[in-house]
This record gives C-alpha cells, structure tokens and sequence, in this order.
C-alpha cells in the first residue's frame, strides 16, 4: 500500500498555494518530491498523513507574468479537488474492465453526464475496449453494462463530440494509430478506419504513430490536433473528414522549456472562452514519462500557443485533463489513472 505524505500551505504573501508530495511508487508512478524555499520557515503548515490514496495537486503559481496571467481565467486554471476522489476507476476485479487508462471523455448532455472510458484486463488480454458509464451529477457513476459497449476494435484515449445530431469519436486505435468512429446513440458504433492525414505538400505522414486525436469545430472545418510520440502537437484540418491536411508541418505546440512538460506533450481538450481557445494537455519532465501533470495553453488562431505561466495546474500524475460545463461553471476532471474531480477555486 502506498504511503502519501501531503504537505499543504496556506496563502503566502504573495498569492501563491503550495503543495508537496512524496509519493511511494504504483504503476506508472514515480518517487515524487516537490520542494520549496524556506518550506520550514513557512508559517501556517498544515501536515496532512494520507494512507493508501494516491493524492492529486491543484497548484497555484506565483503571478510572474501580469499579462499572461489576465489571458487565463482563473475559473479556467484555478481548482480545488473535490474530498472523495477518485470519483471512477476500474474495477480492481477480474472483469473486462480490471483497470482503466489514457483519456476517457465526458459530455453533459441535460441532466446527465456521458462517460466513455478504455477499460482492459491484463490477466485476459492487453486488448483496450470501450466502456460506457452514465451521472445525474458528474460525481457517482453506473457502468452501462458489465461488458463492453464496443469491441470490434482497439479503442484508447479517446475525444467525442456531437456534431448535427451523429456522435463522432476520434480515439487512438492499436499501435497509437488515430481512428474514427460515429454513432446515433453514444451506445452502438461503426468504425470508419484510420485517418487520412497529410503533410502540407499532400504527402502522408511518416510512418509512425499519430495518437491522443483531439477535435475541434468550427465553421465548417474541423480542426485535428494530434500528437506523434509525445513530441509535439500538430494540427490538420479537414471539411470531409476523409482527408486531413497538415496546416504547417512543425508542431504547433512542443515541449518545454519548462522543466513540468519538457520530454512530452499531449493536447487532450480544446475549448473557446470569451473569444479566446484554450487547450488543455498532459506534459511530463521525466525520461521515463513516469508522472505526468495538467497544464493549459491559450491561442487567439488555433496555431499560435501561449503557456499559462502558472503551470501545472494539477500535479502527481493527474493527467488527461477536460473541462466539462455543469450548467454553472466548469469542472475539471483528469482521467488518468483514475477519473478525479476538481472544482473552481472560490
């Protein structure tokens, strides 16, 4: 059992909150240590023991930058987790659904919540399958079914979106290969294949992996962020979804040169606020991508990416992160390893 000392500070004088974490290794996780200047200088520490819980960080940067500050909302990077997390995760059975991973997705539709999620078995096979799971309040969830809702082929860290009544799914497929896949009731789907994506003179790509398919809408064209082995983001448009165009063959969003996203990147989400796009992506600064973190970027074209110099805005391996509308405010929820909640700071 893991053994999680949380350390947490109060508000310093200069509007910053702290939180550190030494963390027992898990699967996919990594001894994690954050120190701080003058940590025991610091008045006002709270020492909180947790046994057995692996512990997810909101983090709060000092205000370093005043104008990329204002560029980011703190109702869109400012959150607070909610006490009972992990709100889902797999069974820790022997079912289809033993454990989950990668970027499950989540749509609020009325008043319930959709969750698709890639559920696997190591002990029955390394096959990634998908599950459906359904909320009154985006809180306590009820598995579909105790079998897959789709299995015909390898579904992982997926994005859905509902476009003119048909749900459209662009999910990594067997060796991080991006493919898609619609249905009429987010229950029964078809897959359409592998995507068709271009380089900009209309070549295909290199061969290779082109995973972590992220969508966006938008008059007409529909916008493809993807990712090629954690080494940058890229983005491909299309208007048949036949064929992807690269908009320019360089990434548009690469790692670093912070020491939180410097050896991988992934865009999981990407959002429009206030005349602004954010996107929200999972980076990693260890070599062996053992822990990951929550981060957020904003742009004004969908090309050009500015960081939020308060980054990460959610620590400790807490990773494939979404915003989700309740009707009031956005929650966040990061759907790696575990699904957790995360609610704005007040």
């Amino acid at each position: 059992m893991a053994h999680n000392l949380i350390v947490q500070r109060t508000r310093a004088s200069g509007g910053r909150h702290v939180c550190a974490t030494i963390s027992a290794p898990t699967r996919k996780k990594s001894v994690a240590m954050k120190t701080f200047p003058q940590f025991l200088s610091f008045a006002g520490c709270v020492v909180l023991l947790t046994l057995g819980a692996n512990f997810c960080c909101a983090s709060e940067r000092p205000d370093t930058k005043s104008s990329n500050q204002k560029a980011f909302p703190p109702e869109l990077v400012r959150f607070s987790p909610y006490p009972k997390n992990p709100i889902f995760a797999g069974t820790g059975t022997n079912t289809w659904d033993s454990l989950i991973r990668e970027r499950g997705y989540i749509l609020r539709e009325g008043n319930t919540y959709y969750l698709w999620y890639t559920g696997y078995n190591k002990n029955r096979s390394g096959t990634m399958r998908l599950g459906l799971a359904t909320s009154t309040d985006g809180i306590t969830w009820k598995r579909e079914s105790d079998k897959p809702i789709f299995d015909d082929s390898w579904v992982e860290d997926m994005c859905v979106v509902k476009h003119e009544g048909v749900y459209t799914m662009f999910a990594e497929g067997k060796h991080d290969i991006a493919h898609m896949l619609t249905s009429t009731d987010r229950r029964h789907w078809r897959d359409h294949g592998s995507l068709d994506i271009r380089q900009t003179n209309g070549k295909p790509l290199s061969p290779g992996p082109y995973g972590t398919p992220t969508i966006w809408i938008e008059d007409g064209t529909w916008y493809l962020f993807y990712e090629r082995h954690d080494a940058g983001v890229w983005l491909a448009t299309s208007t048949d979804r036949r064929v992807w165009k690269n908009v320019q063959d360089d990434p548009v969003l690469s790692p670093g040169p912070e020491s939180y996203d410097k050896l991988g990147i992934a865009l999981n989400q990407v959002i429009k606020y206030k005349s602004r796009y954010y996107g929200y992506y999972h980076g990693t600064g260890q070599k062996n991508w053992g822990l990951w973190s929550t981060n957020v970027a904003m742009s004004d074209d969908l090309v050009h990416w500015t960081k939020y110099t308060g980054n990460p805005i959610v620590e400790n391996n807490c990773s494939s992160g979404i915003l989700v509308n309740d009707g009031h405010q956005y929650r966040l929820y990061t759907m790696h390893p575990k699904v957790r909640l995360f609610f704005p700071k007040r």
